[in-house]
């Protein structure tokens, strides 16, 4: 017995790395899978071994950046395997660069894939769950979210899957759908470009690592876990706190930039946040820490 059995679940991005490890994963654990990517030779190869292991498995070509074709992969499952019980919407690209010098076509399409393709699929399936009674959605993040160096727009497109997640989370849990955000670390070809790179990963740092967590999520066992964050690097799985408003906090019928700044140089700046996944410190705080010290 596998902790997915009876269920059909869709998973997109699914021809290589973390996508294909999930679905490989969903297969073994009892799922039909639909096995989504833009490259449908890679989607196909992937769903051909699944079959070979005795699974079943349906191949799509489907862009999840178009509202139609993202309602054609969810249409495929229900045609496939009659239901759509679990969504991973993994599909998603990156690449590296200075903010200053980014590309408006580069980040159009980063966003149409990484924004667009999971509130496109994702409606799509929450459409077919509702119907049938409910189901599990899991919204593939990152840790980038928090911010890093030249990958602004990646960060912010994973910014915004994970509060699309908890947006989702309230809306659907009286629709008996569960709605999560996981933050794999894991190297793929997305993060090393070349085979060399790829054939050095950690043996907790491969996409097979990860997987467990999805399958859980997806799962029956996972019942009343919704609206979180998780984050999984192969040995560390920890849940990722839900920003909120700090003390201290002050209040004046009429803000002027004067009463502004004597609030932050008089008391705020001590509770300055540090910012990005390196948690650096803004440099007044550094100079509250280490007078003297220059950024």
């Amino acid at each position: 017995m596998g902790i997915l059995d009876g269920k059909a679940v869709v998973i997109t991005g699914a021809g290589r790395g973390l996508g294909e490890a999930y679905a490989m994963h969903a297969a073994q654990a009892g799922a039909s899978v639909v096995v989504n990517d833009v490259d449908a030779d890679l989607a196909e190869e992937v769903a051909a071994r699944i079959r070979q292991h005795g699974a079943r498995a349906a191949a799509s070509g489907h862009d999840v950046s178009d509202p139609d074709e993202a309602e054609k992969i969810v249409g495929l499952c229900q045609a496939e395997f009659g239901r759509v019980d679990g969504l991973v919407n993994n599909a998603g690209l990156n690449y590296e660069t200075s903010p200053w010098e980014d590309d408006p076509d580069s980040i159009r399409r980063l966003v149409e894939v990484n924004v667009l393709g999971v509130i496109f699929t994702g409606m799509a399936a929450m459409r077919a769950m509702r119907e049938q009674g409910g189901g599990a959605i899991v919204n593939i993040s990152s840790g980038a979210f928090f911010g890093q160096r030249k990958l602004a727009a990646y960060s912010a497109s994973k910014g915004a899957v994970a509060s699309l997640s908890l947006s989702w989370a309230l809306d659907l849990e009286s629709e008996n759908i569960r709605v999560n955000a996981v933050c794999p670390v894991a190297h793929t070809r997305m993060v090393w470009k070349s085979e060399r790179s790829l054939r050095a990963i950690p043996a907790d740092r491969t996409p097979g690592k990860v997987a467990p967590l999805v399958l859980f999520l997806l799962s029956d066992a996972a019942d009343g876990i919704t609206g979180q964050v998780v984050r999984c690097n192969g040995r560390q799985l920890h849940l990722v706190g839900q920003p909120h408003f700090k003390q201290p906090i002050f209040e004046s019928d009429a803000w002027d930039t004067t009463s502004v700044k004597r609030a932050f140089d008089d008391v705020l700046q001590a509770h300055l946040e540090p910012f990005g996944l390196e948690k650096r410190m803004p440099p007044r705080l550094r100079e509250l820490v280490e007078p003297g010290r220059t950024a």
